[in-house]
């Protein structure tokens, strides 16, 4: 068995405490400050309504491809949320559960509800419009918008750097949809 040795894993125990107290505090200051506040009905509101709303409207002879770039959404802004809180990048305020780092409204609801919305509406157009489209209206509308709204800050992130991340997750996302590997089983 190839294991660390002890002094790597006090070290990393340590770490894991710091982590565990910190999310403790988090939980105190969840249901002390922000649940049922103003910030944390409407993220309530945002993470239910788009869901909703698809539901409603979605092509259901679609649904599966749809979902499948939707869950690719949900999964890499998810992790590069992470990455982005773990890095000091950006910091969330309104939460609709005490759990770091991710806003769920964005990585659970908004971002991929939008994302296929676009994959279905007009399929004829070029992805890549359409991917700059949803970059340009995430990256220098959304964003600055929730910023403004002070859900989140940017200590060392701009919306100019979300850009391309936004164009490429939506051309992914395209990608899988439109694939023809997603052909019924036998």
């Amino acid at each position: 068995m190839i294991s660390p040795s002890d002094r790597i894993q006090k070290l990393i125990n340590e770490q894991y405490k710091t982590i565990d107290d910190a999310h403790s505090r988090l939980s105190e200051i969840w249901l002390n400050d922000i649940l049922f506040s103003f910030g944390w009905i409407t993220t309530l509101v945002l993470t239910v309504v788009p869901w909703i709303v698809w539901f409603m409207f979605r092509d259901k002879a679609s649904s599966t491809r749809l979902m499948l770039g939707g869950l690719w959404a949900m999964l890499i802004s998810s992790w590069l949320d992470y990455v982005g809180v773990t890095l000091g990048l950006w910091r969330y305020y309104n939460k609709l559960i005490p759990l770091i780092p991710d806003y769920i409204a964005w990585d659970f609801a908004l971002m991929p509800v939008t994302i296929m919305f676009f994959l279905q509406i007009k399929p004829q157009v070029s992805s890549i419009i359409k991917g700059l489209i949803f970059a340009g209206m995430t990256a220098f509308l959304a964003e600055p918008l929730f910023l403004w709204l002070g859900y989140y800050k940017y200590p060392g992130w701009n919306s100019i750097i979300s850009f391309p991340f936004f164009f490429v997750i939506y051309l992914i996302a395209h990608k899988l949809a439109y694939s023809s590997a997603t052909k019924p089983l036998l």
